[in-house]
C-alpha cells in the first residue's frame, strides 16, 4: 500500500505491506483523510512522531480479525470513522492501568495516538484500529463530512467539560478549522458566539453558520484595543500569542479553555490568572457520538470549511498548501 512517513520535517511517500492485525482490530481502507494543525507541527517536531500522520479520517473496514462471525458481519464493509486514542485493553495488556480502570481510555498511561503517538496513521490507503474505537457511519452522513468527525468530537468536548447552561455568551479565539467547529458547536449551545480572528475570507464563513465576528492583528496591540470580556473564553488560535489575549478578555472567575497544541514552548504571564481568579481547563479529544448526531441532524454541516482536495499521491503538495494562511481544511482522498 501507499503511505507517507515524516522524514526529517517532510513526508515521503513509501510502499509497504498490508497491515497485519490483532484480535479485535479492523483494516479500514481510507477514503477521505484531513490534514489538520497537529499534522503540520508534527512535520515541525511535535511528539518526536516518525511514522504516517494522519488521524482524521473516514473509510471502509475491509477486514477484522479474531472476531465472531456476527461481529465480522456487522463491521464488513461499513463506512467508518475512529477514535485516535488506543488503550491498553485494546493491546491485551494486563493489567489494565489505572487511567482504562477509572474509565479515562483518552489517557491511557500505555496509549498509542493514531498518526500522533507510535501508531501510523490515514495518511495511507490503509490504517488499522481496534473495533472498539469505531463508530459507523450514517447513510445521510456524505464522507466530506464524516471526515470533521474526529476535530468535531473534540469541539464537542467543551459541551461536556463546562456547563455551558450558566453562560449566555462566549468568544472563541482564531479563525482556523478547529476554531470554526468550536464556535459552530458552542453556537448549537449559547445564544451569542464571537469568534476573533486575522483573516477577513475566515471570519464571513463564521459569519454565514450565525457567529459574530472581529478582527483582530494578532500582536500585542490587541491587549490596548480590544474592552469587551466574556465568561467564557476558547483560545484555539493554534499559537503561543493568543494565549496572552485569551487571558485579557476573559471575565474575573471566569473561564478559560485551551484547545492549542503546537511545539514551541509558549511565553506565558500567570498573573492574570490569579488576579482574576480564572479557570482553565485543558482539552482535547471528545465524544463521537455527539459529533455524528450533529452531522445527522444536519445542525452542523462543515463542509464550506473545505478548500482543496488532492489524491493521496499528492500528500506533500497538500500539506504545503495546507500551511497557507488563506486555506481552510485540505482533505487527501484515496
Amino acid at each position: 500500500m501507499l503511505s507517507f512517513r515524516v522524514d526529517h520535517g517532510k513526508l515521503k511517500a513509501t510502499s509497504r505491506p498490508l497491515l497485519k492485525l490483532r484480535a479485535g482490530w479492523a483494516l479500514v481502507r481510507v477514503r477521505l483523510a484531513g490534514i489538520c494543525h497537529t499534522d503540520v507541527e508534527i512535520l515541525r517536531g511535535y511528539h518526536g512522531f516518525q511514522g504516517t500522520p494522519g488521524h482524521e479520517f473516514v473509510g471502509e473496514v475491509t477486514e477484522v480479525h479474531g472476531v465472531s462471525a456476527a461481529a465480522k458481519k456487522k463491521w464488513l464493509g461499513q463506512r467508518v470513522c475512529g477514535e485516535i486514542n488506543v488503550s491498553c485493553c485494546a493491546y491485551g495488556f494486563k493489567p489494565v492501568c489505572d487511567f482504562c480502570r477509572r474509565g479515562l481510555k483518552t489517557h491511557c498511561a500505555r496509549r498509542t495516538v493514531l498518526g500522533i503517538v507510535n501508531h501510523d496513521g490515514a495518511f495511507a490507503e490503509y490504517l488499522a484500529l481496534p473495533i472498539e474505537n469505531l463508530h459507523a457511519v450514517p447513510k445521510n452522513v456524505t464522507d466530506e463530512q464524516a471526515v470533521f468527525v474526529e476535530p468535531l468530537a473534540a469541539a464537542c468536548e467543551i459541551l461536556d467539560q463546562v456547563n455551558v447552561k450558566k453562560f449566555r455568551c462566549a468568544a472563541v479565539l482564531g479563525d482556523g478549522k478547529l476554531a470554526q467547529l468550536i464556535a459552530r458547536v458552542l453556537r448549537t449551545a449559547i445564544p451569542r458566539v464571537v469568534m476573533y480572528g486575522k483573516h477577513e475570507e475566515k471570519l464571513a464563513l463564521a459569519r454565514r453558520a450565525g457567529i459574530q465576528t472581529r478582527k483582530v492583528r494578532g500582536d500585542a496591540s490587541d491587549l490596548k484595543r480590544i474592552k469587551e470580556n466574556f465568561r467564557l473564553v476558547v483560545e484555539a488560535t493554534g499559537s503561543p500569542s493568543g494565549l496572552a489575549l485569551a487571558q485579557h478578555i476573559a471575565e474575573p472567575r471566569g473561564t478559560l479553555v485551551l484547545k492549542s497544541t503546537f511545539h514551541d514552548a509558549a511565553p506565558v504571564e500567570t498573573w492574570p490568572i490569579v488576579v482574576k481568579e480564572i479557570t482553565v481547563v485543558g482539552s482535547r479529544c471528545g465524544p463521537f457520538g455527539k459529533a455524528i448526531a450533529l452531522l445527522r441532524s444536519g445542525k452542523i454541516d462543515p463542509r464550506s470549511l473545505v478548500t482543496r482536495t488532492f489524491p493521496l499521491a499528492e500528500a506533500q503538495k497538500a500539506i504545503s498548501s495546507a500551511q497557507h494562511p488563506a486555506v481552510m481544511k485540505v482533505l487527501l482522498k484515496t
